[in-house]
């Protein structure tokens, strides 16, 4: 897919972190900037700065999710990229000090990030599926979504995150076979500890520790590094059913 002002892109969870770094570098390849979002804000500044347009969105919810679709489409055309990124992290072990993990949190966990991730990437086919190709190929569109080293290496605490996230991986193959004869690719990047607004809050004796636990390089992950992998995943028509580590060759410990 040539990335251009004839492939419009939204991305959830888009006005900071990851998302913003994913807007930020389709913007600049030329793609209309569509940004999903709960801070209005943010999401507002970003869209003004990046001449896009911004849509506050609950992922969790299918009603918000068509109308966030509806006002983005209606500035911007239908999308040919969808980028996940919206997500949650609460920690909480299965049982801590004789109290059962809270449920209610779990099921918010898996509903925003598995759930959102879902309703996204549904709707956004819909729209795609319909739309005329692209190329000779047949290419209508492509969805990447959030995943995380932990839906392999979950740690202590991460029971219902990298059981939202284990979920994200499963769906990859699935969802592509259901979508490959309409020309709509779908794939996952699995980041590592990458230096985004929660570890930016962190000491920098911290994030240097967390740092240091990375083979190669020995750094937090930059969220310009994952945009470029979401750009390449875009660009490269081969690309397809496929969930990428982008880690440093971390394999996270117990703790």
């Amino acid at each position: 897919m040539q990335i251009s002002d004839k492939t419009p892109i939204v991305v959830t969870g888009g006005a900071s972190g990851l998302g913003e770094a994913v807007a930020r570098a389709f913007a600049a390849a030329g793609a209309p900037v569509g940004i999903f979002d709960l801070n209005e804000a943010q999401g507002e500044a970003l869209a003004s700065e990046l001449g896009g347009t911004f849509a506050r969105v609950d992922v969790s919810d299918p009603e918000s999710v068509r109308a966030g679709f509806a006002k983005v489409r209606a500035a911007n055309g239908q999308e040919r990229i969808l980028m996940n990124c919206a997500g949650i992290g609460p920690a909480a072990k299965t049982v801590a000090k004789g109290v059962a993990h809270d449920p209610a949190m779990f099921m918010k966990t898996i509903t925003v990030n598995l759930g959102g991730s879902f309703i996204c990437a549904s709707i956004a086919a819909e729209g795609m599926v319909a739309a005329d190709p692209l190329d000779e190929d047949g290419a209508r569109g492509v969805i990447i979504n959030t995943a995380s080293v932990a839906a392999f290496e979950g740690q202590v605490g991460q029971v219902a995150y990298s059981a939202s996230k284990g979920g994200v991986v499963g769906m990859t193959l699935p969802m592509a076979r259901d979508l490959a004869r309409d020309g709509v690719r779908v794939n996952t990047i699995a980041p590592g500890i990458f230096l985004t607004p929660m570890l930016y809050s962190l000491p920098e004796e911290v994030q240097k520790s967390l740092g240091a636990q990375v083979p190669f390089p020995s750094r937090l992950g930059k969220p310009a590094e994952f945009a470029e992998l979401a750009l390449h995943i875009a660009r490269n028509d081969m690309l397809n059913a496929e969930v990428i580590r982008l880690d440093g060759a971390i394999r996270m410990a117990p703790r």
